[in-house]
């Protein structure tokens, strides 16, 4: 008799059905998805068959695997023996040398895997740059992707080409969406990725059996749909034209906005304001240091002290919008527009104080981050 993942963990390692199924609400909400496709997600982790992973890291630093290794939500332990079967990941498995690339042989041959790459690709001189067994990291993942389900990228490095790429790019890295052209790929940027993210997808494949929506950078949504400005902690300082003008100084002490140190919240697409870091304690903007851009493509040429260059600036104190308005509208409109806002305004007004009455009674497109100047006339 087949033991289902949650009772697994209930007799394992002391988790009850109702911590699991608010696991799965969790992260319904996550995906944006309605509370009622918990059900779903619940049937899923339930299913008796793991689906199948091969991990590949090329151009790294590991930090992605350090990340997911350090997941607590579930545990990366929690992920290998209850929802995946990793059954291919250099620095976790427990096989090596022939051992390990037979493992690998063996799934691809056998398909409907998912592939993680972390890391990106060199490509000059034929790939010599990067080499596992002999085997250039071309080769390596143009053999792993061919049986492969779909594709999740993890890490800036993996996504866009990150460091590696950085000028002058010496070794010719490129992306895994450069080489990888004829599968279903989701690229799970950051530097590192955040693994939260990483759950959300793999649930959303599970359920649905499909990647998550995503945006034309091949980003699912419910991660990089908005603005890290638009959810940031420090944004009614920005709107208040409240900055920090140097490491230390008061603003800094009393977490005004970090835009003028360099931050690039106001032009990087993340939910870091949200599920944050290190079982949610902390990420770079709340623990002082501005948003670097890293989940955006060639963040590192930006400069991680420049600011971003926004739109024309609105005296005295405050800026723009950081998006233009997609829309233009005629004077007459406008007036038109307005006098229908005040009417509905003083309708609403009245309703209100009528109910009160009786109450008593009864009882923005950006541009990429270039070095600007403060604005003038942009003060505390």
């Amino acid at each position: 008799m087949t033991v289902s993942t949650a009772k697994r963990a209930e007799i394992e390692k002391g988790l009850s059905r109702r911590e699991f199924l608010k696991f799965c609400t969790m992260m319904a909400g996550t995906l944006a998805l309605p509370k009622s496709f918990s059900k779903n997600i619940v049937m899923a982790l339930d299913a008796p068959a793991r689906t199948p992973v091969i991990w590949l890291e090329f151009q790294d630093c590991a930090g992605c695997t350090e990340a997911f290794l350090r997941a607590s939500r579930p545990t990366a332990a929690e992920v290998v023996l209850d929802v995946l079967s990793i059954d291919y990941h250099e620095t976790i498995m427990a096989a090596s040398g022939h051992l390990a690339e037979e493992a690998k042989a063996m799934t691809i041959e056998k398909g409907g895997y998912l592939l993680v790459v972390e890391g990106s690709i060199p490509m000059e001189e034929d790939g010599i740059y990067c080499c596992i067994g002999g085997r250039t990291a071309i080769d390596i993942l143009e053999e792993a992707a061919s049986n492969a389900l779909a594709v999740i990228a993890v890490g800036s490095c993996a996504t866009f080409g990150g460091i590696p790429k950085a000028a002058p790019n010496p070794t010719g890295a490129v992306s895994v969406m450069d080489l990888v052209t004829d599968k279903p790929i989701v690229n799970l940027s950051g530097c590192p990725y955040n693994p939260v993210n990483l759950t959300a997808t793999v649930v959303h494949f599970l359920t649905f059996g499909e990647l998550p929506a995503m945006d034309e950078l091949h980003r699912p949504l419910f991660a990089h749909g908005a603005r890290i400005h638009d959810n940031c902690e420090r944004r009614g300082h920005f709107d208040a034209g409240k900055f920090v003008k140097k490491w230390g100084d008061e603003g800094h002490r009393l977490g005004w906005c970090l835009y003028e140190m360099g931050c690039k919240g106001p032009v990087t697409f993340h939910n870091c304001p949200a599920v944050r870091y290190n079982d949610g304690a902390s990420w770079p903007v709340g623990s002082g240091h501005g948003c670097i851009g890293c989940s955006e493509p060639d963040f590192w040429e930006w400069g991680a002290y420049k600011t971003a260059k926004l739109q024309e600036i609105t005296p005295p104190i405050s800026f723009a919008p950081v998006q233009l308005p997609e829309a233009q509208i005629s004077p007459a409109g406008a007036a038109a527009v307005g006098g229908l806002a005040g009417l509905a305004i003083g309708a609403a007004g009245a309703a209100a104080i009528n109910q009160l009455s009786k109450s008593d009674g009864d009882d923005e497109e950006t541009e990429s981050p270039t070095e600007t100047e403060s604005p003038e006339g942009a003060g505390e």
